[in-house]
């Protein structure tokens, strides 16, 4: 047998994929909400995508109260970096949509660009703020951390302290540890 060879498919994955097959199971409605999420975190990537663009060429947008605009300008003018990496280990990193650490202050930002309506929670940037401290060396409690989620036209923002951020570094080292572990066993 001499197979189509579809070239243009290679390494891509199907909405009604086999791999996932879940969809099977879904009702009209349910597969209707499946494929509009799919496309909303589709349409995330593109917006994050943009403001990487905007805030690495220090494009500033019109003054609203719009969650994308806000997070452009206050990520260009706190002269952040956007999508930045960061590591712990090859088991746990993750990336920042917008970071900076300013030496003199002992001031770390992070902020986090959020286009869906499902409120979304600080434990994500608890982690990161728990990688940039593991990765680069730094005790919670001897740096400032102010992480600010952007989305619905708000801004959340916390001051995280050594007590929000201990937890998480001693999770992540403890976790890391499980599943290195696992990793030699296998």
């Amino acid at each position: 047998m001499n197979f189509n060879k579809h070239s243009n498919l290679v390494g891509l994955h199907a909405f009604l994929s086999a791999s996932d097959y879940h969809w099977l199971n879904d009702d009209p409605d349910k597969l209707r909400n499946r494929y509009l999420n799919y496309k909303a975190r589709e349409l995330g990537t593109r917006y994050h995508n943009i403001a990487k663009e905007l805030i690495e060429l220090k494009i500033k947008q019109p003054k609203t109260k719009t969650t994308f605009n806000m997070y452009v300008n206050d990520a260009i003018g706190f002269n952040m970096t956007p999508e930045q990496p960061l590591i712990y280990s090859e088991n746990c990193y993750g990336t920042a949509d917008a970071i900076c650490f300013n030496e003199n202050k002992s001031r770390l930002r992070i902020h986090d660009l959020k286009t869906g309506k499902t409120p979304a929670s600080m434990n994500q940037l608890l982690i990161y703020a728990s990688l940039f401290c593991l990765e680069y060396d730094f005790k919670p409690g001897e740096i400032e951390t102010i992480l600010r989620i952007y989305q619905n036209d708000e801004v959340k923002e916390m001051i995280a302290t050594a007590s929000d951020l201990t937890p998480v570094m001693n999770k992540i080292i403890t976790a890391d540890k499980i599943i290195s572990k696992l990793k030699m066993e296998a």
